[in-house]
């Protein structure tokens, strides 16, 4: 998981969180009050002191007397993002789960690459993870599966419903998230 703090008038800059050595880990799981995976849980759901604290105690590398309370950015100016390992490991999920699931259409796995995309720290890598990984082979005839839900449908019906959820993670049909483990 990558967090991204982006100064006031400043570029933004990235700060890995797996790059964290048990130590730091320890001291920002100290800061926040929380265990280490219930850090990673609030990077996933971008919490404020998850992400302040990791880029804290990266950034006291290169200035070592940096104080939490002199590090404190504004509430939009972090955001975190998936490394390129991770937006991977969301496209082979997805993809496992569209050829093992009929119900996931062709619009599902569309709607799971825009937001792959968008979380992804390097959009750019995420394009081409997703473009690399969808092509069929020459020798074989494999692509996610097509939208297959009605034969026939009519020019004045409603295309069916997404079966990802933001709302619903549990559902049989979600695609997967990230985990940094």
């Amino acid at each position: 998981m990558i967090v991204v703090y982006t100064p006031p008038d400043g570029e933004p800059e990235q700060y890995d969180a797996r790059s964290l050595r048990v130590s730091e880990a320890s001291i920002v799981s100290r800061t926040t009050g929380q265990k280490w995976k219930d850090v990673v849980q609030g990077l996933q759901d971008e919490d404020l002191d998850a992400m302040r604290a990791v880029v804290w105690v990266i950034k006291k590398r290169s200035h070592p007397g940096l104080r939490l309370g002199d590090f404190d950015p504004g509430i939009e100016e972090m955001v975190t993002r998936w490394d390129q390992d991770e937006t991977a490991d969301f496209v082979r999920r997805a993809i496992a789960l569209a050829d093992s699931d009929p119900e996931v259409t062709r619009d599902d796995l569309d709607e799971a690459w825009r937001k792959a995309i968008a979380a992804a720290a390097d959009p750019a890598h995420a394009e081409a993870t997703i473009k690399e990984m969808t092509e069929a082979p020459k020798d074989e005839a494999r692509s996610p599966r097509p939208q297959a839900t009605d034969p026939s449908p009519s020019q004045t019906s409603s295309p069916p419903e997404a079966a990802i959820s933001d709302s619903s993670p549990t559902s049989s049909t979600s695609l997967p998230e990230p985990s940094m483990t």
